[in-house]
C-alpha cells in the first residue's frame, strides 16, 4: 500500500533512515564515524528484506543446496579442480547461485540490468560449489572510474560497454577458509571468462544508442564493501598485477532505501506529474535518479548519499588498457587459463595457508551451518517484522 500523503512518507523515510543508524535533520541525513561493524548493520534491514521475499524459495531448496556441501576436512587442497560454470535458465544451478546469493553475502544483492553473466566456479574434484561470479552492466557515469581511465564524455558509453561491474564476487564455505576468494577473483580474469563473453555479446546491438560495439570484455570493476578489500590485497599471477585499487565511491546508491519505500517514492514522483522509466535504461543509474528526485520533492536535498565510501578496484584483461582506451591502441591481452591460475593460488594461498594456520580457525561443519542459516532467517523475519535494526 503506497503511503499518499507527503508528511506520511516524510515520516516514513526519517524513521527508517534513524533505524538503520542515521542522524536526520530538516533537510538531510548523514553517519557519524561508520566502522565496519555500523556498516553492515546498516545493511542488515535491506538484506532482511531480500531474505523474507524468499524464504519459501530458502528453505525449501536447503536440503539440495546441502548435498553439494563439504565439511572442511573433506577438502583436500591438491585435488581442487575448478571449472567455471555459466548459470542458464532451467539448470540446477540457477537454484544454487540463487540460494548462496541470498544466504551467504551480509551486502544484499540488487537487481541486475542490462547485460547480465552468472556464473558457478564448479570444483569438479569434490563436486561442490567454490563460489559465485556475479557480472552486470556497470553504471555508465562514475567519476573514480571515468578520471582514472582517462575517458572521454563523448566515447564513455563506447568503452564501458565493453567492460562488466562485479556484483557479486567470492568464496563459498568451505573454499573461503582456504583463501579461495583470491581464486575465483583470479578465475574472473580467466581466459574462458572472456571468450565466454565475447560469444554471447558478439553481434549485439546497444539498447539505447542502437549500434554495434566490439565484444570484447577489456576490463571489469568491483568495490569492497565495507573498505579496502583483503581478497583483492596483493593479487598478482606470474609477477603481474591482477586488478588495482583506483579510489573511492562518492556514497552514493541505493541499499538504504528499501524496496518497498522505494515504491512509494515511485508513486509520489507519479502522483507529481514526473515520469518514470521502468525499463532498461532506467538501471541503477536511474534508480538514483528516482531517489534523489523524490526525495528533494520531500525536502532533502541528496536522497541517494548513505556515507558509504566503497574502495573501487578495476581488473584488466589486456596489458596496455589505457592506450586502448585514450589512444585507441590495439589491445594486448593477457593470456590466463585456469589450470595455471588454479596451480599459482595452491602454492601461493591455499597450501600455505591449510598448513600454517590453526585448524580450528579453518573448521567448517555444514549441519552447524545449516542451523545457523535458520536462525539467521528467523531473525530476518523479527527484524522486519518489530521495525527493530
Amino acid at each position: 500500500m503506497y503511503l499518499q500523503r507527503t508528511e506520511d512518507l516524510r515520516n516514513e523515510i526519517v524513521g527508517i533512515l534513524r533505524l538503520q543508524g542515521y542522524t536526520v535533520t530538516d533537510h538531510a541525513f548523514h553517519l557519524v564515524d561508520p566502522g565496519k561493524e555500523k556498516m553492515r548493520n546498516l545493511h542488515s534491514r535491506a538484506r532482511a528484506e531480500k531474505i523474507c521475499r524468499h524464504i519459501n524459495f530458502m528453505q525449501s531448496r536447503a536440503c539440495k543446496v546441502k548435498e553439494f556441501m563439504l565439511n572442511s576436512d573433506e577438502v583436500q587442497i591438491d585435488k581442487i579442480a575448478p571449472r567455471i560454470i555459466e548459470v542458464r535458465a532451467n539448470s540446477i544451478y540457477v537454484d544454487l547461485f540463487r540460494w548462496w546469493n541470498l544466504a551467504w553475502w551480509s551486502l544484499p544483492y540488487e537487481r541486475t540490468y542490462g547485460r547480465q553473466m552468472r556464473f558457478i566456479v564448479w570444483d569438479e574434484y569434490h563436486n561442490a560449489p567454490i563460489g559465485l561470479i556475479g557480472l552486470q552492466s556497470p553504471i555508465l557515469r562514475w567519476n573514480v572510474r571515468d578520471e582514472h581511465l582517462g575517458l572521454a564524455p563523448d566515447k564513455r558509453d563506447y568503452w564501458i560497454n565493453q567492460s562488466m561491474n562485479a556484483q557479486r564476487l567470492g568464496a563459498l564455505p568451505p573454499y573461503n577458509k582456504f583463501l579461495g576468494g583470491k581464486l575465483v577473483a583470479y578465475l574472473m580474469m580467466s581466459d574462458e571468462i572472456r571468450k565466454q563473453y565475447r560469444e554471447k555479446y558478439k553481434n549485439r546491438e546497444t539498447i539505447m544508442m542502437k549500434r554495434m560495439i566490439p565484444p570484447h570484455l577489456l576490463f571489469i570493476t568491483t568495490t569492497g564493501a565495507y573498505g579496502k578489500s583483503s581478497v583483492y590485497n596483493r593479487l598478482r599471477f606470474n609477477e603481474s598485477r591482477v586488478c588495482e585499487f583506483i579510489g573511492y565511491s562518492r556514497g552514493n546508491g541505493s541499499f538504504h532505501i528499501p524496496d518497498t519505500l522505494y515504491e512509494s517514492l515511485i508513486h509520489h514522483l507519479d502522483k507529481n506529474g514526473v515520469k518514470v522509466g521502468r525499463a532498461f535504461g532506467s538501471g541503477p543509474s536511474a534508480k538514483i535518479k528516482n531517489i534523489d528526485r523524490s526525495m528533494r520533492l520531500l525536502g532533502f536535498r541528496k536522497g541517494s548519499s548513505h556515507g558509504i565510501k566503497r574502495a573501487v578496484y578495476l581488473f584488466s584483461f589486456v596489458q596496455n588498457l589505457q592506450s586502448v582506451i585514450q589512444h585507441n591502441e590495439t589491445p594486448i591481452w593477457e593470456q590466463r587459463n585456469i589450470d595455471e591460475l588454479t596451480q599459482y593460488w595452491k602454492d601461493r594461498w591455499a597450501i600455505k595457508r591449510n598448513g600454517g594456520y590453526p585448524k580450528e580457525k579453518l573448521r567448517f561443519r555444514k549441519e552447524e551451518f545449516m542451523c545457523s542459516m535458520k536462525q539467521d532467517w528467523e531473525r530476518c523475519k523479527k527484524l522486519i517484522e518489530s521495525n527493530l535494526p
